[in-house]
Formats: C-alpha cells, sequence, structure tokens
C-alpha cells in the first residue's frame, strides 16, 4: 500500500484555499469546487463538506505532518506567509534531534513541520 492523500473539508473552501495558497504555494489542481497541493508524493486537498460546520472544536485529534530537512527555515518561511502557529520549533526528546512546529489554518484544523524520522530497526 502506498498514503496517497487527505482531504480538509470545509464550510468555506475558499477561505482554506486562500491561506493554503500563501502557506504552500500555487496549487496543482483546482476544479469543481476542490483545490489540491502535491508536497512529495502526496497531496493535500481542500473542498466542501456537507457535514462539516464551523470552526474545528478537536484540532488534536487529527494533525498532518509535511517532512522537512529544515524545519527551523520553513517555519520561518510559513509564519511570514501568514501560517497561525500553535508551536515554535521544538525538539522531540523521545528523538533526540527530530524538530516539531504546528500550526492552524482558519478552520482550526492543526498540520506540522517535521524533521524526517527514521523508522526503528526490527
Amino acid at each position: 500500500m502506498n498514503f496517497n492523500s487527505i482531504l480538509i473539508g470545509t464550510e468555506d473552501p475558499q477561505r482554506l484555499v486562500e491561506y493554503y495558497r500563501r502557506v504552500l504555494g500555487e496549487p496543482v489542481f483546482s476544479g469543481e469546487g476542490y483545490t489540491a497541493w502535491m508536497i512529495g508524493s502526496g497531496s493535500v486537498t481542500v473542498g466542501p463538506h456537507s457535514e462539516v460546520k464551523g470552526r474545528n472544536t478537536m484540532p488534536g485529534r487529527f494533525i498532518w505532518n509535511i517532512e522537512s530537512d529544515d524545519v527551523k527555515g520553513d517555519f520561518a518561511r510559513f509564519e511570514a506567509a501568514g501560517a497561525t502557529v500553535v508551536a515554535a520549533p521544538y525538539e522531540f526528546e523521545p528523538a533526540p534531534g527530530t524538530w516539531i512546529a504546528t500550526f492552524a489554518d482558519p478552520d482550526g484544523n492543526y498540520f506540522q513541520l517535521i524533521s524526517p524520522m527514521t523508522p526503528p530497526p526490527g
């Protein structure tokens, strides 16, 4: 199997599209109410969803990650683009040398920059 993509459902797709365009750059697809960005070999898509209303009241339940070789540098770029900072870069204690930074989109969904992590041997 191969993980392919995530869909972020919202009642206000245009607001999220504008946000992610500032943070991630120009999308690779936009049509029929959906807009997508490629990040590595996977994609993030924003689109309408009839069961989504208002802000996410439990943003820690589902957090998506963007692997970065330069968490601090990408953090500065995202912050300058208007990303909402939840947590500035910090070192993840259980994995020394691994850095994480957390952001929230306008709907309150969390996403993170994270250093490449090597799976434990086994």
